[in-house]
């Protein structure tokens, strides 16, 4: 008699999407076996009766994880590290655990307004008010550059589920025109996690800041 084990998670994403690669990032780091599923987000692929009952939000990432099908990124986070991994990624000690939350938050709310929405403009062309959404990234990244100035990661000296939420749209911001050069410990922060064993970058877009260094 055969027998097979679990098949891959399958991720369901669009590789130019930061809540994709968020995942993608993160099922990488923790070598879990999984297939990566191109959605033509361009083609409306997301917004078929398939997609939609998978996730009725018509949105990128979801999972099939073996039938069990999940979406939103960060939950899918959450559910990773908590079948998955042994507690090095979401510590259950009460403090840590609510100021990872509090990162999650950030990134569903204050990353995704500043950088995520400036980039949907020079990359999507989304209408979006660019001067509101760099102002915003840029009092994001005061208060991180803050934080890391004296700690390695956003929530001690060891990554968390706080950094892989905020990694993907912090390292792409220069795609909506939000510059990073003014703080040094982010990118410093930034290159710890790209020196993590497993880590995966996302595919670079020459818009925005990057753009002009393409053509200087």
């Amino acid at each position: 008699m055969t027998t097979t084990g679990p098949l891959p998670i399958r991720l369901y994403q669009f590789p130019l999407s930061g809540h994709s690669h968020r995942v993608h990032l993160f099922l990488s780091l923790l070598d879990i076996p999984h297939e990566a599923i191109y959605v033509d987000l361009p083609g409306k692929a997301h917004k078929t009766p398939d997609f939609l009952t998978m996730n009725p939000f018509g949105q990128v990432p979801v999972i099939d994880d073996n039938g069990t099908i999940l979406a939103d990124a960060n939950a899918i986070l959450v559910y990773l590290a908590s079948r998955y991994d042994n507690g090095r990624w979401l510590p259950q000690a009460p403090v840590t655990a609510a100021r990872i939350q509090r990162w999650l938050s950030v990134a569903a709310g204050p990353l995704y307004l500043g950088p995520c929405c400036a980039r949907l403009a020079t990359l999507f062309g989304a209408d979006i008010d660019t001067d509101r959404a760099i102002r915003q990234s840029h009092d994001l990244l005061t208060i991180m550059e803050a934080g890391l100035s004296t700690s390695d990661f956003l929530v001690g000296n060891t990554p968390t589920l706080a950094d892989i939420a905020m990694y993907s749209y912090t390292a792409h911001a220069p795609e909506g025109n939000v510059s990073l050069t003014p703080y040094p410990h982010v990118q410093q922060w930034l290159s710890r996690i790209e020196a993590l064993p497993g880590f995966i970058a996302m595919e670079v877009s020459p818009v925005g800041l990057n753009a002009r260094e393409k053509q200087a």
